[in-house]
Parts: structure tokens; sequence; C-alpha cells
């Protein structure tokens, strides 16, 4: 079967990058161009001749522009079958002429729905209604019809139509239409994710939608492929949307470790440094100068510093760049790198450097995925905060109000630390962590270890209550002072008599963060 050169192309879209130079180029060949709303304004202002499509339907565009192609003169043209010659019967009674080649992209959904400032009612008037049908309709009829939704697409078609005298092949409408229903199945699934996070958190089909951003060199292990996906309405504010600065491309582990350190820096209104190393909290520290909170985050654990992960959640100064750049650092992620810094950190080739504002509520939008075999788990993020005047004491001992800002940073950092988690913090600074340990007496000898002398007069953040009172023993004799974590446990009392009998502070939450 000859391939015929299209003649008659429909253009409407949302996105109107290239389009000009592309309706220009098909009115040079010959073809009559029918256009809509905002298209047609954009193409006429060019010079470019365009009918518009109330011409063809008979009936003006309504709704405020959400009816205009939704019309059987248009879809009757993209539907008939050109080997049917009943269709191209009806066609010729109705006074239907075909249309060869849709050029159509959709509302910016997505767009929208990633400003996390977007209402409901905003979002629902990004739903492109006769956009999807137009696409769907000529992709159905890829035997005689060509859709296009990518503006990337333009040049190339353009190609083959000259090369083709104006026609485009068989093989590559198929391969256009492929391309325009995984298109509007992405947009339609955008939709549904979002509309099902609106009315029902947990639904009983879970679809969310992904787009890839990046291949990453390999996963977890040299041997492992992976890449990054962006959910498809995630916050513009979230991390798969930093800006890279700077070094190498990332891994895996790169971005699993930046997520942790961005998580937990945005849970401080003071200047705050967080390193992370194997997507734990080796150090956290706040101080009225971000470069002192570096420095007192680095003493933590210097050992484990070295190839970490820094967040900061002001703009890197330069006094803070230099001290960073003192050792070998994978990456750091903060709200703004000004030219003074940048010119020291870009002081070292591989260094990773990311921008992103600091949005602290981001996370409200979406849910907490992890995968199982066959499966997903879903939850909330755990990011509400717990109120310190609901916190309840245990005895006589009210902490100072030095020890209660140690409490609650110490506890705050305890929510982002791999259970058993145990922190130990002094004068708003971590001085040991213990993380992922099998027993929570176990998790409370490693900080203590990373702590040494400096556990003298520390309060601990225990992400659990405690099931013996050994944990309790340990940090007391090591000179701990205070004391939080949730209770419940059926020792409590236990617990409890043990701090009252040695005079230390202790505060229960009422709420436990385990981190698996």
């Amino acid at each position: 079967m000859s391939v015929e050169p299209v003649r008659r192309a429909l253009i409407s879209v949302s996105n109107k990058a290239g389009i000009v130079g592309l309706a220009r180029e098909l009115r040079d060949m010959g073809v009559e161009i029918i256009s809509t709303g905002g298209t047609e304004a954009r193409l006429r202002e060019e010079g470019i001749e365009v009918v518009p499509i109330s011409e063809v339907t008979g009936f003006p565009e309504m709704l405020g522009g959400r009816v205009k192609t939704l019309h059987p003169n248009i879809h009757a043209a993209l539907l008939a079958r050109r080997d049917d010659p009943g269709h191209l019967r009806e066609m010729e009674e109705m006074g239907i002429k075909p249309i060869d080649l849709v050029v159509v992209n959709l509302y910016p959904f997505a767009e929208t729905i990633a400003r996390p400032e977007t209402t409901l009612e905003e979002a629902v008037e990004q739903i492109d209604i006769g956009g999807v049908t137009l696409i769907r309709a000529a992709a159905k009829n890829f035997a005689n019809v060509a859709v296009v939704t990518n503006p990337k697409r333009y040049s190339s078609l353009l190609l083959e139509m000259r090369r083709n005298g104006g026609a485009i092949s068989l093989e590559t409408r198929r391969a256009l239409a492929a391309e325009a229903f995984r298109h509007t199945a992405d947009y339609d699934s955008a939709i549904y994710a979002y509309l099902s996070r609106a009315f029902d958190e947990f639904p009983a089909t879970l679809n969310m939608a992904f787009k890839k951003k990046a291949d990453l060199r390999y996963g977890e292990n040299p041997h492992q492929r992976a890449a990054l996906y962006q959910e498809i309405g995630a916050p513009s504010t979230s991390l798969v949307f930093a800006e890279q600065l700077h070094g190498k491309e990332l891994s895996f582990n790169n971005v699993l470790d930046l997520d942790s350190a961005w998580a937990l820096v945005k849970e401080f209104e003071l200047p705050a440094a967080v390193i992370v190393k194997h997507n734990n909290p080796c150090g956290v520290a706040l101080a009225e100068k971000l470069s002192e909170a570096y420095r007192r985050a680095y003493q933590c654990d210097p050992v484990s510093a070295f190839g970490s992960v820094i967040a900061f959640n002001r703009p890197v100064d330069e006094e803070t760049a230099a001290q960073v750049n003192e050792t070998f650092v994978e990456a750091v992620i903060a709200p703004a790198f000004p030219e003074a810094s940048l010119a020291v950190l870009r002081g070292k080739e591989d260094i990773r450097l990311l921008q992103l504002p600091l949005e602290r509520n981001a996370h409200l939008l979406l849910k907490d995925v992890k995968r199982v075999e066959g499966g997903l788990l879903v939850q909330d993020y755990d990011r509400d905060e717990d109120v310190r005047e609901e916190m309840l004491l245990v005895g006589d001992r009210v902490p100072t109000e030095e020890q209660w800002e140690d409490l609650i940073f110490a506890w705050k950092v305890a929510k982002h630390v791999r259970s058993n988690a145990i922190v130990l913090a002094r004068d708003r600074a971590t001085v040991g962590i213990g993380t992922g340990q099998m027993s929570r007496v176990d998790a409370t000898r490693v900080a203590l270890m990373k702590a040494g002398d400096r556990a003298r007069g520390s309060v601990l953040a225990s992400d659990a209550f405690f099931p013996f009172p050994d944990s309790v023993i340990l940090a007391a004799e090591a000179g701990v002072e205070a004391f939080i974590q949730p209770g419940g446990s059926l020792r409590d009392q236990e617990v409890f008599e043990e701090v009252k009998r040695r005079g230390l502070v202790m505060v229960l939450t009422g709420r436990r963060h385990f981190r698996h």
C-alpha cells in the first residue's frame, strides 16, 4: 500500500516549544493546519495561516475552552479507515475531510501538582480531556494517522517528510502511536495517583507514576544496575529535583545518604550540619554559625566522617566550605552555594555539590514506600513534631532548660537513626551514636564507646522503650544525666526506679520512632 503525504494536520499544544518552526515547515510543504485557542493565536502572531477549529466543527469553543475538539467532524476525520469504502463513503456524505497528522501535548498536570501550594481545584483544571481523546483516536488509527506528543520528535518528523514527499512511514506511525499511548498512560497514572492521595490515602489499588531522572553508574554494589526515578507529582523541593553544581555523577548510595541527611537537617531551625555515613547520621550539631555547627558535628565521629555525605540547612559560607575541604567528602547538599564557597569546594574535582530550596513539609504530599518481594509496604512519613508540653517526667527531677534543648535535639536525631537507636548529645551536638544493633543495650554500648569521656554530662535519646534497666545503668555509670524515651515497656517500673534511685532525669514522649 502506498503511503500518502500529509495533507491536513491538527495542532493543539500546551508546551509550545518548537511549535512555530514545525508549523511553518508544514505550511511550506502545503499542509493545511487546523488549530485551537492559544496555539492558534501563537501561530497567527508568527504569520502562519491556520484554520480555526470552530470552522471545522461549526461550533465555537465552549465553557472557557473546555470543549473545543470533542466533535464528530474532528474524531471521524481521525478514526476513519482509509481502506474501508464504507468509512470513506460516510465521510464524503458528511462533508468531512481526513486529518493525517495530530500534534498534541497535554495540560501540565504533573508540573502543577509539583508546586506545594497547588490546590485541588487548580489541579483538577489541569486534567486534559480533549487532548487525551485526540491522542488516543489518532494513535488507534496509526495505519492512517501520525500522532506526535513529544516536541523532541519534530525535527526527525520533518526530515522524514522532506525525504518522502510529505509522507510518514507506517514504521514511524507505529512508533509514534506507542509513544502516544505511553504518554496518556503516564498522564492518567499521575492523575490517579494525585486524586487517590486527595480522596483516599490508602486506595484499594495503588498506582504510582515515575519517570526516569538518571541512569546511575551502578546500584549498591558494582554488579547491580540502577537508575533514579522521579515520582510524578512530587513537590519541586523534593530531593530528586536538586540541582547538581559540581562533581561526578551521583551513585545509588550517594542518593540514599543525601536523602537521609536532607530529611534530618530539615528538622532544625537553627544553623545545622548533618554528616551521614551508610545511611546513618554519624554527627549532627546546631550552632549560631554554620561553620561551628559543622566543626562540632565532625567532632562526634571523625573516623566515620571520612567519605561521608553532608547536609546544611543554610547557604554554605566560605569558612564552612574550607572546613569541609579538609577531609574527603562524597557529597554536600545545601539551600545555596555562594560563588566564594563554590570556588573553594570546586578545588576538589570529585565532590558532588547539590543545591535545593529547603521546604520542611514537602513530604506531606507523599507516602513512605518500602519494597518487599512481590509487593510494597506503604505508610505515612514519620515527620510529626513531638510536643514538649505533652511529654511526661519520671520522678521529681525536672530537666534544666539546657537539658530540655539537648533532649529535644537528641530525640529529633534519634528519629533518623536506624533502629535500635541510641543518641548521646551535649550542647546541641551529638557526642555518640549507636545504630542498627539487634539489642538496645548493644546500641547503648556503641554510643558510649563513640562518646568516650564526652558522655559525662550528656543526655541520651532512645528511639523506643528500654526493655530492661541495663542500658540506663550503663549510661548512668558513664556520666549520662538525662534520658528521653517513649516508655511503654512491661518493665517500665524497674527502669523508673533505677532513674529515681540515681537521681537522674527521664522524659517520656509516649511515641516511638523505629527506622528499619
